[in-house]
């Protein structure tokens, strides 16, 4: 099933829309409706993502300062992996 949604769009997207429908043979509709469901899964998941850290860090399931610490100096220009 499916609903009907209207957009304005500049009309450079409109053109790049037209443009890939006829290179892929799909519609604007099937276009529009790929970038929309590719943006609503894409949010959705950094979103649950976020949310699991914040628990995460609610409970006290964080890296400690000492590992912390570690990293900055594994990854600072003066030290670790960036040292020339």
């Amino acid at each position: 099933m499916s609903s009907v949604l209207t957009v304005r769009v500049p009309d450079e997207m409109k053109y790049q829309m037209d443009s890939l429908a006829e290179v892929t043979g799909r519609t604007r509709s099937w276009i529009a409706a790929e970038a929309i469901r590719q943006y609503v899964e894409t949010e959705s998941w950094q979103i649950g993502e976020i949310r699991k850290a914040l628990a995460e860090a609610d409970a006290g399931e964080f890296v400690s300062e000492e590992e912390m610490e570690q990293v900055f100096n594994k990854w600072s220009p003066e030290g670790g992996a960036n040292a020339g």
